[in-house]
């Protein structure tokens, strides 16, 4: 009896089931067909031999994954017969057991009414960090990892937020940007680093179901969205496959062996060379492929393996579960070619069976057009389908950049560059689904450290015309500039206006110089006539050879012109009318667009040094 006795002690005495946490939070019904097994990770001490059940209807258990860590349980689940409700999950060792509740919800809208960005919207990309900040009393945030806010260092956190961005949705509207894309919102839970850097840009993730506490909660995130989309504005969320965080809890416990590439980091860190043509070459040495998918971005972003089913399953679910619980209207990827192109393949390929009418943009940042068209989905240049409907532009960014310091010559300077380079659009399967921009977070701004307003309008000017979904950086319209030459914080400034104790307002015309009033209006004036404008959507391009330093491009759509014009010089130049004949046709007056001014057809045009027309007749 006494033997009895103690064993019956000792098993009241072992301690309880643990459950931290189970990512996904909840889940969706009617996903089967995207997602017919979903994965719940489950996080616990020595939860990994926990034996699994529920009687909930509809919802069966296809199998169990024990994980290499003691800490980690993987249930793959069937919801195909089960209705929205709150079901129980109940988790035993030994006699041990703990019942966790789980709620599966219903579909705002099927997947196929969810609709992306096009080449109809203009986005506008912003910083959260640097944006405004609407709510000063997240700004410290007990339990986090030790950090600052502090405005006058570049690289520490400065306090914008969700809801600073939420204030100022009129002023998007003003502005005419037809949607938001913001860099990442989701936790960055690191510590600053010897108080000169931190995680404020967001691309070093610790947990991929919660929004950073110090931009706001995940239903500020949801509540934003729903009021954009009220007053027409469409949000895209910036994602990140590649790595996550070094302060992610896989990184101190990895649930797996191989969870990251290059695990054994302490010992044989593995820097990735930056250099992304290795993936496409057909020439590739075996090393310079593997710097480039298993190298780490940097050492504080672990670098995840992708081959790992189970990985890459998280992820796929991950992206899924945002666009059902916020309603976002499209994915920005970073880092794309980084990770393991047939893994992103299958997401992207997950994403548009249940999303036709969604949008994923890649990063691909190579100069040259050959290599971006290679990524597009249906590309005849690449073996496999990489099924990512927009790439972003690299080599227009590129040329632009170079030609606002350069004269336009008779061969290869100034606007001779973007037009070699539009010239490979035949290597595109769809131009109009490539994403164009003149400067973005991780460039110089476009501006860097002047205000040639002139070659800005021309920069502007093109990508508002262009066959291609044009992308603005926040703050351009009134003139904001900067460089990295000594921190990527110089270049992510803080919109004036934003903040509390701002000395003036840019987001109003009365906090505005008159100089960046006259920018906003010009930019503003040109946005509000794109938006619902057929030619620009679906018109003809056709550009001509840079003449007399005159770089013109044409849209045509049902009877109807918009001729884009810059002077590439800086002396006065003639838009020899004849010479656009074909696409001036009878027409003997137009309409340019940023001035309201009517222009003769007639006889040449003359144009003011660094002269900008967009011409509408």
């Amino acid at each position: 009896m006494a033997a009895v006795a103690m064993a019956a002690a000792m098993l009241n005495a072992a301690p309880q089931v643990r459950v931290d946490r189970i990512e996904p939070t909840d889940w969706f019904v009617g996903l089967d067909r995207a997602v017919p097994s979903v994965q719940l990770m489950v996080y616990g001490e020595n939860i990994r031999d926990a034996e699994v059940s529920t009687t909930y209807p509809g919802v069966t258990i296809d199998s169990l994954v024990r994980l290499d860590s003691p800490n980690y349980l993987l249930i793959y689940a069937n919801f195909a017969g089960a209705q929205p409700g709150t079901m129980q999950w109940v988790f035993q060792q030994g006699k041990k057991k703990k019942t966790v509740p789980f709620e599966l919800k219903r579909r705002d809208m099927s997947g196929d009414r969810r609709q992306g960005f096009t080449n109809a919207d203009v986005l506008y990309m912003l910083m959260p960090d640097r944006f405004a900040d609407g709510n000063p009393a997240n700004n410290q945030i007990a339990g986090m990892q030790p950090y600052v806010n502090d405005r006058t260092k570049p690289s520490l956190r400065h306090g914008g937020d969700i809801e600073g961005i939420r204030q100022h949705l009129d002023y998007f509207n003003q502005l005419g940007v037809t949607a938001l894309w913001f860099t990442p919102v989701l936790e960055n839970n690191s510590p600053d680093e010897h108080g000169r850097q931190s995680t404020y840009h967001g691309y070093a993730t610790t947990n991929y179901y919660r929004v950073d506490p110090r931009f706001g909660t995940n239903q500020e995130y949801r509540q934003l969205v729903d009021q954009a989309h009220e007053r027409g504005l469409k949000v895209v969320m910036d994602m990140i496959f590649n790595h996550c965080g070094s302060y992610h809890p896989w990184l101190k416990d990895m649930p797996s062996h191989d969870w990251f590439n290059q695990p054994d980091y302490q010992d044989n860190y593995l820097q990735t060379s930056y250099k992304l043509t290795p993936v496409l070459d057909p020439y590739a040495s075996e090393v310079d492929l593997r710097e480039t998918v298993e190298g780490w971005f940097v050492p504080s972003m672990p670098d995840l393996n992708h081959h790992n089913q189970h990985v890459m399953n998280y992820l796929i679910q991950n992206s899924i579960w945002w666009i059902e619980t916020v309603g976002i209207d499209g994915i920005r990827m970073d880092t794309y070619p980084y990770a393991y192109g047939d893994a992103m393949a299958r997401w992207m390929k997950t994403l548009d069976s249940e999303y036709p009418n969604f949008n994923v943009v890649g990063e691909t940042w190579v100069e040259v057009p050959a290599y971006t068209a290679a990524w597009q989905k249906g590309s005849r240049l690449s073996k496999e389908n990489s099924y990512l409907k927009t790439v972003m532009d690299f080599s227009f960014y590129e040329k632009v950049d170079s030609a606002k310091t350069e004269t336009t010559d008779g061969w290869w300077r100034g606007f001779n560059r973007v037009y070699n380079s539009l010239v490979f659009d035949y290597l595109y399967e769809d131009p109009s689904s490539v994403m164009a921009f003149i400067e973005n977070h991780d460039t110089n701004r476009f501006l860097e450290n002047g205000q040639d307003v002139p070659a800005l309008k021309q920069a502007l000017a093109l990508l508002l015309t262009i066959n291609r979904i044009p992308q603005l950086y926040y703050g351009t319209e009134v003139l904001m500039n900067g460089t990295k030459e000594v921190t990527d914080g110089n270049v992510r400034k803080d919109f004036v206006g934003g903040f509390p104790g701002d000395a003036r307002d840019a987001f109003t015309e009365q906090g505005r110089t008159a100089a960046e009033n006259e920018m906003f209006h010009w930019l503003s004036t040109v946005l509000h006539w794109r938006q619902g404008n057929e030619v620009i959507v679906k018109g003809k391009q056709t550009q001509f050879i840079p003449v007399d330093g005159v770089y013109v491009i044409a849209r045509r759509y049902q009877g109807r012109t918009v001729l884009t014009a810059v002077n590439g010089t800086p002396e006065e130049r003639p838009l020899r009318v004849k010479r656009y004949a074909e696409v001036i046709g009878d027409h003997q007056q137009a309409l340019d667009v940023p001035t309201g001014t009517t222009v003769d057809l007639t006889h040449d045009i003359a144009m003011p040094p660094r002269g900008t027309l967009i011409l509408d007749f």
